[in-house]
């Protein structure tokens, strides 16, 4: 009985009714076919001849400095969006305990970096996500450099594929379940 109480508190309970359950069946979905259709007519990238929506990339910094410095942490992210051709909307940073690491967004017209760092460990993870006609691998390397990383790891998947499927079938259908390993590239000092 305790998982099923759970289930309704979450509003995942189908055998009773909930406010989220009507909430969500109530409205209409923004996620539409014509959505996705125009998300990727307007907005969408191709390489090697693959359309997407946008690149996602998950960096990491090894044996780097200033993690914890909320200035040189801002300054990197604001070279970050100016290097890739982004436009920054809004950033919020924050040390997670006082004087130690950052985490924090920055929020872009067409996507996002974030930050969560670790100065005693030397380490700090990044998150971007960039559509457009934007330049997202030149994030890397500013980081490389705006931290002094001994080391920096990046991951990349490109995000959209089932956007694309919608617009060339008109059908709001699942993409075939690939599994495969992430892209990852090693940035050489600079």
């Amino acid at each position: 009985m305790a998982f099923n109480d759970t289930l309704f508190q979450l509003g995942m309970d189908l055998t009773r009714s909930s406010t989220t359950q009507k909430e969500d069946l109530g409205t209409p979905s923004s996620c539409s076919p014509v959505v996705r259709t125009e998300l990727v007519q307007s907005n969408s990238n191709e390489r090697d001849g693959i359309k997407f929506a946008g690149t996602h990339l998950v960096i990491d910094l090894f044996g780097a400095k200033n993690l914890g410095d909320l200035d040189i942490v801002e300054r990197a992210l604001r070279a970050c969006v100016e290097a890739s051709g982004a436009t920054l909307l809004h950033s919020h940073l924050h040390h997670t305990v006082p004087g130690m690491g950052v985490s924090g967004v920055a929020v872009l017209r067409d996507g996002h970096i974030s930050i969560h760092s670790w100065p005693d460990a030397e380490y700090a993870a990044f998150d971007v996500f960039l559509g457009g006609s934007v330049r997202p691998h030149m994030i890397a390397s500013i980081l490389r450099r705006a931290f002094e990383a001994r080391d920096v790891v990046v991951k990349e998947h490109k995000r959209g594929d089932e956007a694309v499927l919608v617009a060339r079938t008109g059908m709001a259908k699942r993409a075939p379940v690939r599994l495969s390993r992430p892209q990852k590239a090693r940035v050489q000092a600079a």
